[in-house]
This record gives C-alpha cells, sequence and structure tokens, in this order.
C-alpha cells in the first residue's frame, strides 16, 4: 500500500491542487514518531492515515527493530507504516525491511533518487527548506518520489525540529504531491492548509507531551482541525 494512492508509477499529477481538498479529496494526516505501541493505535483509532517510525540513531524518537515489529503488528489494516531513515547504509535498510512490515520508506538525508527508490517500496523524500531551495529542480530530481515533504531547515538537524518554515514558498504549481512538516500544531495547521493545501500533513512534537510520547487530545485537535478545513 502507498502512501494513500501516490506512488512512483503515476504519472497524472501536474498540480498539487489536483487531488487535494480544494478539489474534494480529503487532506491525509500522518503522524510520525510513534514509540509505543499504544499511541500507534490511538492515532489510528483517532483518524491517523500513517503512522511514522524513525530509525535514526541521533532521533530522540529512534525505535529498534523490536519496538518498531510491535508497533506495526498493533495496527489495524488501512493505516500506512512508514520507515523513516537519514543518510542509513543499504545493509542497515535491508535489515529492518527484512524484520518490520513499512509500507512506505521516508528520507531525509542525501540520498539520491536511484538509492531512494531500489528497495521495492514507494518512497517519500524529505526536502529541508534552505532560503534557495529548488523545490521543481528537486520534483525532477526525485522523479520516482510519491510525494516530497517539505520540513524546516535548522542547520545540523534532519527533521524533528519542531520549527515551521514561510508556507508562502511552496510554489502552486508542484508536479509533486506535498506533504507539509514543520512546527505544525493543532493551533496552527488549519492557517497551513489556508496556505499551502497539501496531500497530507505530518506532524510529530506538535502531538506530543513528551518526545516521542504522544498526547491524545492534541492528536485529536490535530486531527480534527484538518478534517474542519475539508469539510469547509
Amino acid at each position: 500500500m502507498a502512501f494513500r494512492g501516490y506512488h512512483a508509477s503515476d504519472t497524472g499529477y501536474t498540480s498539487r491542487h489536483k487531488g487535494d481538498m480544494r478539489s474534494g479529496a480529503p487532506v491525509r494526516v500522518k503522524i510520525c514518531g510513534i514509540t509505543r505501541p499504544e499511541d500507534g493505535v490511538l492515532a489510528a483509532r483517532l483518524g491517523a492515515d500513517a503512522v511514522g517510525l524513525v530509525f535514526h540513531p541521533k532521533s530522540p524518537r529512534v525505535v529498534g527493530v523490536e519496538r518498531a515489529r510491535a508497533i506495526v503488528a498493533a495496527l489495524p489494516p488501512f493505516v500506512t507504516r512508514v520507515g523513516l531513515f537519514v543518510n542509513a547504509a543499504p545493509d542497515a535498510i535491508e535489515a529492518v525491511l527484512c524484520a518490520v512490515a513499512l509500507d512506505v520508506l521516508q528520507f531525509h538525508g542525501e540520498e539520491p533518487d536511484e538509492d531512494c527508490r531500489c528497495y521495492g517500496r514507494p518512497y517519500i523524500k524529505a526536502i529541508r527548506m534552505r532560503p534557495d531551495v529548488d523545490l521543481h529542480g528537486f520534483a525532477v530530481a526525485y522523479r520516482d518520489a510519491g510525494a516530497l515533504l517539505l520540513d524546516a531547515f535548522v542547520e545540523g538537524i534532519e527533521g524533528g525540529t519542531g520549527q515551521r518554515f514561510d508556507w508562502s514558498r511552496v510554489p502552486q504549481d508542484l508536479a509533486k504531491p506535498v506533504i507539509l512538516a514543520g512546527g505544525l500544531t493543532p493551533d496552527n495547521v488549519a492557517q497551513a492548509l489556508a496556505v499551502v493545501s497539501p496531500y497530507a500533513v505530518d506532524v510529530s512534537g506538535g502531538v506530543e507531551r513528551d518526545k516521542g510520547v504522544k498526547d491524545e487530545d492534541k492528536m485529536r485537535r490535530f486531527i480534527s482541525a484538518v478534517w474542519d478545513v475539508g469539510r469547509g
């Protein structure tokens, strides 16, 4: 299962406004940085479309293979399992894939397209929004990516910063689905959707009470805010 319908073979997506909330389709929600099975189950019960498991050793939300397997095993059907990697060695990724039933891979480092696509699974490429970032160029360079995940740029930190960027920098005509990340919270996600109108939103710290421990009320309010915008 790809990230709710997009993968490398899609050819009809020419604008981020096709298939997004402005044409009637709901904006998808991914809850990232899940470290406990009960949080994954709760995210799914509240309506999350996908959950993210972090396999980057430097992250405060990193999970080992055994914990990841427990989280995945607890999830109900039709929830996409996403594995996040940062410049990981191919054998390390293969070891995770042999042990954990992941649906989609998410790459947050400097991995080129050919290294992202070689694992037989749909993938998402995270792009940190540097001042001079060329998103159209990245859409071409990562032609096999199912989506581009746009995150705030903080020197030396590959995601999970809790910082937001200027949403108006996202072009209207990007030829890839956009997953918006970076500093999203229950209180600002509606505003973000009004500016960017993405295919999906990705949240981690904005729905936590501690690093890696999700907060039920924050997750509920975040997902409800996304749904309310879609209904509007």
